[in-house]
């Protein structure tokens, strides 16, 4: 980072299980965070075409007609809905970090779009390990997932969820030099009566835990449960016990876990804003470096496997016809 900039973190709901709806709110959000000034936004986890719920509420079989759905509004890259998204960045000179479920064929990623302010691809990453019900519906991501980024704003990493959880991860950006963090989060409005595992204390503070481990910035976007998607989703009391609205409890914490940013209720929709100082990385890292001088790495180290694992390698013969005969073969054979 070189200058201080003004970020923006979303919190809002998405148009639930509508592609081109969501993009059109998406572009929204970010000609609005442009207009205030912002450098960069972060969007919730799969906030394109909406969480999965379903997937929490019901028997794999009563929902796979929403199954058929969530597939066909789910983005694919380079489309003509993705083109404009990367486009709008581009119209208005902003830096997007944009959560979505990722059509691949006839599979889904959760996915973390980053796109600079010129409207090009600076990376794109998928969540290494989908989560407990996650896993019907969505699979998983190899170490090319666990990267940062450098950008014009500063070096840039990203995750989902509940990879805020897994330590491992958490230090492999770290020690690539992490700064902006983007920390994704769909709702915290599941279970709330069952665990706190899934409620916001425990959350908001695994945000908040990233931004003083790493000494980085750290945006946690998180989406809100519309009263309209309790509709859809919630035609039984024991549902509606189990998904209730709101959930939206988007932060900005400093590279000290300090707050940057004044949280909205839990069911208002906006925009959090926060201006980052590089000043505050030094002072925060001077103190305790995780991956340099507060490291031992004589005692812990970590091995990261950052390479690709596609399913498919091509392999190419050798083009034995081109090949001369040995020169040792039998006379005999020669002559035969």
């Amino acid at each position: 980072m070189q200058k201080p900039i003004k970020v923006a973190c979303v919190q809002a709901a998405p148009v639930f299980l509508d592609l081109h709806a969501t993009v059109d709110k998406t572009i929204a959000l970010i000609a609005q965070a442009a207009a205030e000034g912002a450098a960069l936004i972060a969007f919730p986890e799969t906030w394109i075409p909406g969480y999965p719920w379903f997937l929490w509420l019901d028997a794999p079989a009563a929902y796979l007609p929403l199954v058929h759905r969530y597939h066909e509004q789910s983005l694919v890259l380079d489309s003509a809905e993705a083109r404009r998204i990367s486009d709008a960045a581009r119209e208005h000179g902003i830096h997007v970090v944009l959560g979505y479920s990722e059509r691949a064929n006839a599979s889904l990623y959760i996915g973390q779009w980053i796109i600079d302010d010129q409207g090009q691809t600076v990376g794109v990453r998928r969540k290494l390990k989908a989560t407990h019900v996650e896993r019907t519906l969505f699979g998983e991501s190899d170490g090319s997932s666990l990267r940062t980024f450098d950008t014009t704003l500063g070096t840039l990493g990203a995750l989902c969820c509940w990879e805020h959880l897994q330590p491992l991860s958490k230090y492999a950006l770290y020690a690539q030099n992490e700064q902006i963090h983007v920390g994704a989060w769909p709702s915290f409005s599941l279970y709330r009566h069952a665990t706190a595992a899934l409620g916001p204390e425990v959350n908001i503070a695994a945000s908040r835990v990233y931004a003083a481990e790493g000494q980085c910035f750290v945006l946690a976007p998180c989406a809100l449960v519309s009263p309209q998607m309790i509709e859809s989703l919630c035609d039984t009391d024991a549902k509606r016990q189990l998904l209730q609205p709101g959930g939206g409890h988007a932060r900005i914490f400093g590279p000290d876990g300090s707050e940057l940013a004044t949280p909205l209720a839990e069911d208002e929709e906006g925009l959090l804003y926060a201006t980052l100082d590089p000043a505050a990385l030094i002072y925060a890292k001077v103190a305790a470096d995780p991956a340099g001088h507060y490291s031992r790495p004589d005692v812990t180290r970590l091995m990261l496997n950052r390479t690709a694992n596609p399913c498919v390698v091509d392999f190419r013969p050798p083009a034995f016809d081109t090949l001369e005969p040995a020169n040792d073969a039998p006379t005999g054979a020669q002559e035969a």
